[in-house]
């Protein structure tokens, strides 16, 4: 089910992402908040001890769709079929949907269309108990971080988009700093487990230059 034509008053591009409480990934959701309000990034997105890294990885990765989810959801009035007819980050790069399911050749299309279908792609996996299980004790699969990585590899294509094309849309919003930070927590995080490799990134390699650079200030 697409959701891109509903309301957009809600300012959430799809449904937001639960972690039902009472499970241990609640608490660890809780608990890289509360790093995260520390301000340090670099320590907020490393392992907490003892834990699993799939579950750390699975838990981090909800966050990031929510997170990509609400600033899409704020600038979807101006990534039209009119504006953004092609899905690009930039005019070097261009990127064609493909799932290998229900689309196998990669097809052309325009930005919302290429997001809607990443993100209701990553939301099936999402709720897929097989995939991302939330009840202690269910295993993850061997080829979780496998996964995970596809998710965030594409999760990445959109702040690309988002960087490249509306910039100035977010500006005038007043949500550059969200986007700085959220896309700051993204690329840490990312880098510490290697979950994009770094051609992927090239888009805004620049960007992550500066953003990473301890000298350097947020973009603004």
């Amino acid at each position: 089910m697409s959701f891109l034509f509903g309301s957009r008053s809600s300012k959430t591009f799809k449904p937001k992402k639960n972690i039902p409480e009472g499970t241990h990934q609640y608490d660890l959701m809780k608990h890289a908040s509360a790093t995260l309000g520390s301000g340090n990034l670099r320590s907020a997105v490393s392992l907490p001890d003892g834990e699993d890294l799939n579950e750390w990885v699975a838990v981090n990765t909800v966050d990031f769709f929510n997170q990509i989810n609400m600033l899409y959801g704020t600038i979807t009035e101006f990534c039209t079929e009119e504006s953004c007819a092609i899905m690009s980050a930039g005019p070097k790069y261009e990127y064609h949907w493909a799932d290998g399911c229900t689309v196998k050749k990669p097809i052309k299309c325009s930005a919302p269309k290429y997001i809607d279908y990443l993100m209701t792609w990553v939301q099936d996996q999402l709720d897929d108990e097989t995939l991302f299980p939330s009840k202690i004790g269910v295993p993850f699969k061997k080829n979780f971080l496998s996964i995970a990585k596809t998710i965030l590899k594409r999760l990445f294509r959109v702040y690309a988009h988002i960087y490249h094309q509306h910039f100035t849309d977010v500006v005038q919003l007043g949500e550059e700093a969200h986007l700085n930070t959220s896309f700051k927590h993204f690329i840490f995080f990312v880098q510490e487990f290697s979950l994009i490799d770094r051609r992927e990134l090239a888009p805004l390699q620049e960007l992550i230059d500066k953003l990473t650079d301890k000298d350097e200030p947020v973009v603004r």
